[in-house]
């Protein structure tokens, strides 16, 4: 995603914790400026109150929204209704949705129907439907620092990362098979941007690493090879799948 792009940040506050919020704000302009920044929730409530803070450090502007009914989320309405507002008012290239809750599903398929880039951020309970409709779809439990993590107990770091899987090898694997030449290389960035479209949660950071070439080589499933190239200073990355490891080949 271009960095350049001006980005909607919309957030619903009765739905995201308000830990880590610098750190969300930090992953956000990495895909994005992000121009409009609004939270929505009802600020009558005591327990929006460590919110308040937060949004002044941030430039987040709050909104109000009250719940007129029990058992309905006025909030998600009050999202949804800006949301088309700042689609139709050509301000914005993409939009960032915070929210762990299914009920915007409809509303990032919609955006991603106008054209928008979609960004999602939520916990890790967050549905399935929302995260597919979206672009990316980041967990807030990796935004975490490492200097906040606990590395002193085992159920807190179990929690934050996630064992990757024959199932998540083979999606490599195949991706790796559909870019690859006649040699069977393909060059990583092409894979990691294919990877992301075919699974927008795919994020090297929920198995503990940073990037995706260290996750790659914890498999020892793949070959990885540097190649010089003229035009930068900077080595590309290829990859390949060792054939012994190897269930489907190439059609």
């Amino acid at each position: 995603m271009d960095q350049n792009i001006n980005l909607a940040v919309l957030i619903d506050g009765d739905n995201i914790p308000s830990a880590n919020v610098k750190e969300m704000m930090e992953e956000i302009a990495k895909y994005g400026n992000p121009t409009i920044k609004r939270i929505y929730g009802d600020w009558t409530r005591p327990d929006l109150n460590k919110w308040k803070n937060l949004l002044l450090e941030n430039a987040i502007i709050p909104i109000q929204q009250y719940g007129y009914t029990s058992g309905k989320n006025a909030t998600d309405s009050a999202m949804i209704i800006d949301a088309m507002d700042i689609l139709y008012s050509d301000r914005v290239n993409g939009f960032c949705i915070v929210s762990s809750d299914s009920d915007f599903t409809r509303l990032a398929t919609r955006l991603r129907e106008a054209g928008m880039q979609v960004i999602g951020i939520g916990e890790k309970k967050t549905p399935n439907p929302f995260i597919v409709a979206c672009d990316r779809f980041i967990y807030i439990e990796i935004l975490k620092k490492k200097t906040e993590q606990k590395t002193d107990s085992r159920d807190s770091q179990e929690t934050l990362i996630d064992k990757i899987t024959e199932k998540e090898i083979q999606l490599i694997q195949t991706t790796i098979n559909d870019l690859s030449d006649d040699d069977g290389w393909a060059f990583l960035g092409d894979v990691g941007s294919l990877l992301q479209k075919k699974r927008p949660n795919f994020d090297s950071r929920n198995y503990g690493f940073e990037k995706l070439t260290p996750l790659i080589k914890s498999t020892n499933r793949f070959d990885i090879e540097q190649r010089e190239t003229p035009r930068s200073r900077h080595k590309l990355i290829y990859v390949k799948n060792k054939e012994k490891h190897l269930r489907k080949g190439k059609r």
